[in-house]
């Protein structure tokens, strides 16, 4: 979750922190290792508002709420036996349709954890068909169809670009070649608004609600259990009212 306002005074913040397994978080080459967090802090920044803008604050928010936009984020995780070479996971996401979404695959093995395994690194697994289904309407209009054993594979590469916004002009870049793609970086990223305005914090869109669902094949049955990791953005508002009760408009 993220927002560019500041949070008005007098409002109860809780952080909950979790760890990862020390075997996701360590790579070695031989035995087993173990982190030891010896000392915590946690750094955050405070403003001091002039009184006259807090006051006006007190006064409005007698009369509004204060409205924080957000980009929620939830991620999903579906596992994928060993043995099959095609596979479709039915509503993986069921209510608020996300704005976008970004999906990858890593080995299950590595996914919950091994010394010598980089958890993040995300193979291809020959996949040689993948498309969404959001409520019903399928995306992209032409399923992506690589072939990884003869390097053709631009379209999914071109989603880093497309579904990121990047592909339209934007001065950033993700920095990852084409090469890179291939050997540990292969996501597909899916700008689902209406607009392609998913990277637009400036510009709502209307929420809409159903399912989606991920058809996938791959050229060859799977020699070894699959996560795929589906990541998804939406947009969400947080609501704070003079007595600083907090109200959101999502389930928690």
């Amino acid at each position: 979750m993220n927002m560019e306002k500041y949070l008005v005074n007098g409002v109860e913040v809780k952080l909950k922190f979790v760890r990862t397994r020390d075997a996701f978080s360590i790579l070695a080459t031989q035995g087993q290792y173990r982190i030891r967090i010896l000392d915590a802090t946690l750094k955050i920044r405070k403003v001091k508002i002039n009184p006259a803008i807090l006051l006006a604050h007190s006064k409005n928010l007698e009369r509004f709420n204060a409205k924080y936009p957000i980009t929620r984020v939830e991620t999903k995780i579906s596992t994928i036996a060993a043995g099959l070479a095609s596979y479709s996971c039915n509503n993986i996401i069921l209510g608020q349709i996300p704005k976008r979404v970004i999906i990858g695959f890593v080995s299950n093995r590595t996914y919950n954890g091994d010394f010598q395994l980089n958890p993040y690194n995300f193979e291809h697994f020959n996949l040689n068909h993948l498309c969404l289904y959001v409520d019903g309407v399928q995306v992209p209009s032409k399923p992506l169809q690589p072939d990884y054993a003869n390097n053709l594979y631009s379209d999914c590469y071109n989603t880093l670009f497309s579904g990121t916004d990047i592909f339209y002009g934007n001065s950033y870049n993700h920095n990852i070649t084409k090469e890179d793609y291939k050997g540990g970086y292969t996501l597909y990223a899916f700008d689902l608004t209406s607009d392609l305005s998913a990277s637009n914090n400036g510009h709502w869109n209307l929420i809409r609600h159903g399912s989606v669902l991920v058809d996938l094949k791959f050229s060859a049955v799977l020699a070894e259990a699959v996560n795929m990791i589906l990541y998804a953005e939406f947009d969400n508002v947080i609501e704070i009212d003079k007595r600083r009760n907090v109200n959101i408009d999502f389930g928690a």
